[in-house]
C-alpha cells in the first residue's frame, strides 16, 4: 500500500509526458489493484502551488491546475488520510534531532501509522524517519 507524495502525483499530471518510471509505477499499481493514498498535507502542498501561480498573476494556469486538483481529490475521495493527534505525536518525535522538511515528516508520520510506503523522489527528506520508500523516478 502506497502513500503518494506531491512530486509523484504532480508528475503524473503530465500523462504521456510524465517520467516513464512514474507512469510505470501507476500502471503496475492499478494492474495489481494496490491501494494508494494521499495525505491531506499533499492536498495542502498542491493548493499552495496553485495559489502561488495565482498570486503571480497567471489566473488561467491557476484555473487549469484547480480543475486538476479537483480531479485528484475526486479520484482519491476515500483515500485521503488525515493528519490527526496520533500523527502529530509521531511527527513531533520525527522532528528531533532533525527539524528539516516538516511537511515531509508529517507525511512520513501518516505513512508510519498506516503501514504505508511513501512514493517520492525526495528520498533524502524521508530517509531519517525510517519509513519505507519507493522512488519511481529512478
Amino acid at each position: 500500500m502506497y502513500l503518494i507524495d506531491t512530486d509523484v502525483i504532480s508528475e503524473a499530471r503530465k500523462k504521456e509526458n510524465a517520467n516513464s518510471g512514474v507512469r510505470q509505477f501507476f500502471a503496475e499499481a492499478d494492474r495489481q489493484n494496490v491501494p494508494m493514498y494521499l495525505s491531506v498535507i499533499t492536498i495542502g502542498e498542491m493548493r499552495q502551488g496553485i495559489e502561488i501561480i495565482r498570486h503571480r498573476g497567471d489566473e488561467s494556469q491557476a484555473r487549469v491546475l484547480e480543475r486538476w486538483l479537483e480531479r485528484v481529490i475526486d479520484r482519491f475521495d476515500d483515500a485521503i488520510l488525515p493528519f490527526d493527534q496520533e500523527s502529530a505525536e509521531i511527527w513531533g518525535r520525527l522532528r528531533v534531532p532533525n527539524r528539516e522538511n516538516p511537511l515531509d515528516k508529517q507525511i512520513a508520520a501518516t505513512a508510519l501509522i498506516n503501514d504505508l510506503t511513501v512514493v517520492t523522489r525526495n528520498i533524502a527528506h524521508y530517509a531519517p524517519t525510517g519509513v519505507r520508500l519507493l522512488n519511481p523516478f529512478s
